[in-house]
């Protein structure tokens, strides 16, 4: 009897819960309160607000606890595999929801949508991954892709192998993006001579390397601090002395 009232009541709980997101959307929720949500979706009878509050006691934010793996989460009680798989199943939606809303938009327009895609693809990752963001000549999104993982450099991620995915998009502009797993956004002499490789083949191949983004605790443009100005100077530099 003890049992079936305090089934009652949780069921309760979780139905002013539903019932405040259908009136407000997120507004007025705790991330406890989101997370709570989430893991009843695996364990519907379960009361999941501990957990919920655990999650967040060991990971320190919301972001981090859809980030962690799933043998990871279950280390904590009341988390199993079926919750665990909601917070993952989740996290997977949302970055899928994220990249197919960029298609067709323009990067001018969208620069923060992507960013937003971006930081929520490879934020927390414990390798590097580049991703290479393609783009039609009205700077159009067409398509991005993962290209190299792994330690990044001239070395390894195949600059031809861009340029050759490129053309089979037939896109006329390009967006790298990579993540620094220790959360520095400050760019490496790796990062800096890579993109500087990237954008010279691009210039002779008449692609555009518009920015090169790094996600770690947030965002860095080399766009928006001047490096991609420098690098195109340097471009027509070589390219007037290999036409002369």
């Amino acid at each position: 009897m003890e049992k079936e009232l305090w089934q009652k009541k949780g069921e309760g709980h979780r139905a002013r819960l539903r019932d405040r997101f259908l009136a407000r959307g997120l507004d007025g929720f705790s991330d406890a309160e989101i997370l709570e949500l989430l893991l009843s979706f695996g364990t519907p009878r379960t009361d999941c607000k501990e957990p919920a509050r655990r999650l967040l006691e060991k990971y320190g934010s919301f972001a981090k606890v859809l980030e962690a793996p799933i043998a990871s989460l279950q280390e904590i009680k009341g988390v199993g595999p079926k919750n665990g798989f909601a917070l993952h199943f989740v996290h997977a939606v949302a970055g899928h929801y994220l990249r197919e809303r960029l298609h067709g938009k323009r990067y001018i327009h969208s620069s923060k949508e992507v960013a937003d895609y971006l930081i929520h693809s490879m934020r927390g990752l414990k390798k590097e991954v580049m991703t290479v963001i393609f783009l039609d000549s009205s700077h159009a999104i067409i398509d991005s892709e993962i290209v190299a993982e792994g330690t990044l450099n001239v070395n390894t991620v195949y600059p031809r192998e861009i340029i050759k995915r490129a053309l089979e998009f037939h896109a006329a502009a390009l967006i790298i993006a990579h993540n620094h797993p220790s959360g520095s956004l400050q760019p490496s002499a790796q990062d800096i001579k890579l993109t500087k490789t990237l954008a010279l083949l691009c210039r002779y191949m008449q692609l555009q390397l518009l920015d090169h983004l790094i996600i770690g605790d947030g965002s860095y443009s080399f766009a928006d601090n001047g490096l991609m100005d420098t690098m195109r100077d340097e471009c027509q530099s070589a390219m007037e002395s290999f036409n002369r």
